[in-house]
């Protein structure tokens, strides 16, 4: 049998593998999917969980549950020999194995594009995963609880101070629905007011929302600034250590919570490990079908989509266009794929990829949102309603389908769920304290008076521009 691999179970990979168990027939392909996850993330979904308006688990998708004709290698590929036709794959449990095929499909995603700036490893948590969503939640949620045992005063205003940097959708969701949630917090606690809570949302553009016209951008930013927001455009943070925001601008703030969403950067596999060709910013090159290579040099038995590929944007009108990262594309991207493969394979005409978008739709906390389709721009709260209704459409399976409705229904007869679980993140503290039930909490008031200690002795660093090395 022809063995398939595809590497990376996001959107792309997961619909191709979906795709190809629906088109296949017994006998005519063996396919192999590795991803270290085990699961499809619905990114879109992902600032909704930040803000505990949809449940962790449900925007997540087995691909083991959904996938029962494909072998799946719980693993991250770490390089592709396409001459040989391998691929080094290391195992979950840090075992380093060859994988052979006779075709490859690289659908590996991409990575938080990242800069050097100070503090920006030890502070930042990034949105492409749903454990960072889950983490950014508790980790508001834990800073109201701190927060309402201060005085007002410096300490109180950094655990509740936020930043998100990055301006795209990604950024400007998680900011909305982060604020919303804020907001709705104070109601449970009487001891904060509207002014201890600090929002800052940082762009290096002059805008925010490329994907949006004009005017459309500029009444997000006058929305979020009616809610509170800080908006920073044209703006770089060049130091985020030891809980201090700078800002290229020379302004500083104590800073208790740090979000990094400024875009996609190049998966290292696709851009260093790997003998498929790739453009400058380390994606792989296809063609319109989806192959790998150009119109004049196409790559035998390779093809890629996704987020890690250069695919032509053929419904653009601006020459050498691509299609935008999103997961519009990639869904699409990925169920052409399994049918190119499948055409390819029985010796069928392959078809281009082409799709004119469906507009762009954002949320920007419960109740609010924008959409955008060519001229026609909606605001407010039917905005809102078309992303739930779009998104609830898009992610994968009914199962999923119907369990985030029902937690969009709990949640407005009942509100937003507000207990953390930060201490999932260290399940045998418990434990190890043994019979003293205050050991880890002694430990926890010390680093709060140490934080506390340092904010008061801490002098505004010399500010020092860092450009992107990347």
């Amino acid at each position: 049998m022809e063995k398939i691999l595809i590497v990376g179970g996001g959107y792309a990979g997961f619909y191709t593998a979906w795709g190809l168990e629906k088109k296949l027939r017994r006998g005519e392909a063996e396919v192999t999917l590795v991803d270290p996850h085990g699961y499809m993330t619905y990114q879109p979904f992902l600032p909704e969980v930040t803000a505990g308006s949809i449940e962790a688990r449900h925007v997540m998708v087995s691909l083991r549950r959904h996938l029962h004709r494909t072998t799946i290698i719980a693993g991250q590929t770490t390089k592709i020999d396409h001459a040989n036709r391998t691929a080094t794959v290391r195992t979950n449990d840090g075992a380093l194995r060859e994988v052979g095929y006779d075709t490859i499909v690289v659908t590996a995603g991409a990575v938080t594009r990242t800069f050097p700036v100070p503090g920006i490893e030890q502070e930042a948590i990034g949105l492409k995963h749903v454990e960072e969503a889950v983490a950014i939640r508790d980790a508001l949620l834990t800073a109201f609880d701190r927060a309402a045992l201060l005085p007002p005063g410096t300490e109180r205003r950094r655990l509740l101070t936020v930043t998100v940097v990055g301006g795209g959708f990604t950024g400007v969701e998680v900011f909305g629905e982060l604020l919303s949630l804020a907001t709705a917090l104070l109601k449970s606690y009487p001891e904060l007011g509207r002014d201890d809570l600090a929002f800052h949302l940082v762009d290096s553009n002059k805008r925010i929302l490329p994907e949006v016209t004009d005017e459309p951008g500029r009444w997000v930013v006058r929305h979020l600034q009616e809610r509170g927001g800080r908006i920073h455009l044209g703006t770089q943070v060049v130091s985020a250590a030891e809980g201090r925001i700078m800002l290229s601008t020379g302004e500083s703030y104590g800073n208790g919570l740090l979000i990094w969403a400024a875009g996609n950067g190049s998966n290292p596999v696709v851009a260093r490990n790997t003998d498929l060709p790739v453009d400058e910013r380390g994606l792989v090159r296809v063609r319109a079908d989806l192959r790998v290579g150009t119109d004049e040099t196409p790559v035998p038995d390779a093809w890629a989509a996704g987020d890690n590929a250069a695919v032509p944007d053929l419904a653009s009108s601006v020459p050498g266009a691509r299609t935008v990262p999103n997961a519009q594309h990639a869904v699409r991207q990925g169920k052409l794929l399994a049918a190119n493969l499948v055409a390819d394979l029985r010796g069928k005409k392959v078809r281009p990829y082409l799709h004119h978008s469906l507009g762009t739709v954002a949320t920007l906390g419960i109740g609010r949102g924008i959409f955008q389709y060519k001229k026609l721009v909606i605001k407010g709260f039917p905005a809102w309603v078309m992303h739930r209704g779009y998104h609830v459409l898009a992610v994968p399976t009914w199962e999923r389908k119907v369990r985030v409705l029902l937690v969009w229904v709990s949640a407005v007869l009942f509100g937003r769920d507000i207990i953390p679980l930060s201490t999932v993140q260290k399940p045998r503290a418990a434990f190890l304290a043994g019979g003293d039930p205050f050991a880890d909490a002694e430990a926890e008031a010390e680093a709060d008076a140490d934080a506390i200690a340092h904010e008061a002795a801490a002098a505004r660093p010399e500010l020092s521009v860092v450009r992107d090395a990347g």
